[in-house]
């Protein structure tokens, strides 16, 4: 388990990639943008991301609606 803040709440996930957070959280295959410790990623960069104790990722994800 990592600690990790997400969306500004300290989570402890599973996880070894930014792709795996995006995963857990029910996210995969929805239109997300990821900054992690204030940079943004593209979706080609979760992957290859590791994610480290204390990591900031702020996932924002579009919903439809009017």
């Amino acid at each position: 388990m990592t600690e990790l803040t997400v969306n500004g709440s300290k989570r402890d996930l599973e996880a070894s990639t930014i792709e795996d957070v995006v995963r857990l959280l029910g996210l995969e295959g929805r239109p997300v943008v990821a900054e992690v410790n204030g940079e943004v990623l593209t979706s080609g960069e979760w992957a290859d991301t590791a994610v480290e104790p204390g990591m900031k990722i702020e996932l924002v994800h579009f919903v439809g609606g009017g």
